[in-house]
């Protein structure tokens, strides 16, 4: 082929001698991917001989400037005025400043990708990072709170008693009937469960242990405390996530206010009674589902349920499930309120935050419960 023509922005001829190159239209950046491989390609074939036509370049800008320095040479450029005297001055000497610039320039090169088991222990890394960084920053706004808490306790000035009975009715009181509702049909499941496989053994009277022991110890405190995970937790993050986003937090700390006592201690302490009351209802529900199940379906009246409940040692298994309850509705409260404070200010950032802290909080309540499992069993309790 002895005439090429790149678009309307670079035409050149080899059937001229010496060739001839045509510079036209629009060399900017919107140009750049279209012009630069068939300049990479012309450049490497021009001889000194060569001539350039200017004449219909319409617009100029650095990057089409650095282009057409490489495609004339540091050479050309230094006699632009010779070969291009036609050309605006104005160019010539941006010409000339980007040749100048790209004097001694040489492209980093290329880096290899990284492969796949690489890119996994990275993402792993990453992981493990996050993870580590997390805990410390739940550790220390759990000192934070503590802290907070000790200094307002001998004040009865600053305790916030009207937040606190407005948070204790959102989080406990309005809580009761999906606690009752969740915990009672869990309850029935777990007494036909058990009395279907039971019955194979001809040991169907233990389903009233399987539902006591279960609830009583176990599944009251876990369920109730997943629920507050997703209901509380969430609606903490939302709250005072919403209020950075609106500086409601910038204007409580203008007024000299601590935003940890205005906005968490509340929150922490109405889940702290919260928390343990509505394990109470669920234990009551849970039992009372298995209760119906096994008069319906095993003839256990619930005389002789609450017989067998009375002589399998509830009383512990209900100390052992009280116990953890506490403990849970503390790190839930904190998680909410530890996620709100980290909202950078965006809607996103609030249902990013939202997310997690429900996810951290329901991990570590089945966390802890695990571990308190094998703790308990490994006592005796």
């Amino acid at each position: 082929m002895t005439q090429q023509q790149l678009g309307t922005l670079l035409t050149w001829s080899e059937q001229l001698h010496p060739t001839r190159v045509v510079i036209s239209g629009e060399w900017t950046l919107i140009h750049y991917r279209l012009l630069e491989p068939a300049v990479t390609q012309l450049a490497a074939r021009l001889d000194v001989q060569t001539t350039f036509d200017f004449s219909q370049l319409k617009a100029l800008d650095t990057s089409g400037a650095a282009l057409l320095v490489k495609l004339l040479g540091e050479q050309r450029v230094a006699v632009l005025e010779q070969i291009a005297p036609h050309l605006a001055p104005e160019r010539r000497v941006l010409l000339a400043t980007v040749a100048h610039s790209l004097r001694g320039f040489t492209p980093p090169p290329s880096e290899k990708p990284p492969g796949l088991l690489l890119e996994l222990l990275a993402t792993v890394g990453r992981s493990i990072e996050g993870f580590w960084h997390n805990l410390l920053a739940l550790l220390a706004f759990i000192g934070l709170t503590l802290q907070t808490l000790l200094s307002v306790l001998p004040r009865p000035a600053r305790w916030r008693v009207t937040s606190l009975v407005a948070n204790l009715q959102q989080i406990g009181l309005n809580a009761v009937p999906i606690i009752m509702l969740l915990t009672f049909l869990v309850g029935a499941v777990i007494a036909f469960l058990g009395s279907t496989v039971l019955s194979v053994f001809g040991a169907t009277i233990f389903t009233v242990h399987l539902v006591v022991f279960s609830f009583l110890r176990e599944f009251a405190v876990l369920l109730c405390a997943i629920l507050m995970a997703g209901r509380t937790a969430s609606a903490f993050t939302a709250e005072i996530g919403l209020m950075k986003a609106n500086e409601e937090l910038d204007a409580i700390q203008t007024l000299g206010l601590n935003p940890v006592e205005l906005l968490v201690l509340p929150r922490v302490l109405a889940l702290l009674l919260a928390l343990p009351m509505l394990t109470f209802i669920g234990i009551i529900s849970g039992i009372f589902g298995g209760m119906v199940v096994c008069a319906l379906t095993l003839d256990i009246s619930p005389t002789m349920f609450l017989s067998i409940m009375q002589s399998s040692d509830a009383f512990q298994h209900f100390l052992v499930g009280m116990s953890k309850a506490p403990i849970f509705a503390f790190l839930i409260a904190i998680i909410g309120c530890l996620e709100g404070f980290k909202v950078s200010g965006s809607a996103e950032s609030v249902g990013i935050h939202t997310t997690a802290s429900v996810v951290h909080s329901i991990f570590v309540v089945i966390l802890l419960d695990a571990v308190a499992a094998l703790f308990f069993m490994e006592m005796g309790w």
